[in-house]
């Protein structure tokens, strides 16, 4: 016997998620339709409705916003730096850290040639043309500390030191290969400190 089609639907929308396999998402289409469950349900479907027509990437640096330009962005009181980071999951991080006031970016991706990509298909264009206008005290390179993050890194500081700009790399307590976003508030505060510069 066969599901109702709309519930096969649902079932196929959950796996669309990240780490969610069949059965996870069986098992969460069959909490989704359970009849105490509806309102709340209905409640998460507006959320997501609202969430996908309202919240778009700020137009100067990437962070998630629900305006043309984040709050971060047209915080006048904020410091003339910058920190480059590949997700705006990694901004949430570091305000966490209460220890940084300044500016960020958010790439498109990372240098990855085992996957086909360039430094022309991260979004290098905008970083530097921002850069070129603000003239920021220092550029602080936040990518992972993996292959592809060090490479990408790498990149960018050889792309601004011929344009005399001051570029770091955050460092101390960052474990090989770790994402920035799963690192905790000390340790992120530790790395910017002891910052070293490339």
């Amino acid at each position: 016997m066969k599901y109702p089609s709309k519930f096969q639907s649902l079932i196929e929308s959950f796996q669309h998620y990240p780490g969610i396999g069949p059965k996870t998402a069986e098992r969460l289409a069959f909490y989704t339709i359970k009849e105490e469950n509806i309102q709340q349900s209905k409640e998460f479907s507006k959320n997501i409705v609202e969430a996908c027509d309202s919240v778009k990437h700020c137009t100067v640096c990437g962070m998630l916003t629900e305006t043309d330009i984040c709050d971060i962005c047209s915080d006048d009181t904020r410091e003339n730096k910058i920190i480059v980071v590949e997700d705006t999951k990694d901004i949430i991080a570091f305000e966490k850290t209460n220890v940084y006031h300044g500016k960020y970016h958010v790439l498109s991706g990372l240098i990855s040639p085992t996957n086909g990509k360039g430094p022309d298909d991260i979004g290098l264009d905008k970083l530097l043309k921002r850069i070129n206008e603000t003239q920021p005290e220092e550029v602080i390179m936040a990518t992972s500390s993996n292959i592809d993050g060090e490479l990408t890194s790498m990149y960018i500081s050889k792309v601004l030191n011929k344009k005399h700009i001051k570029v770091y790399r955050i460092g101390y307590g960052m474990p090989v290969s770790a994402n920035i976003e799963y690192i905790d508030e000390i340790t992120l505060a530790k790395s910017l400190e002891s910052k070293k510069e490339m």
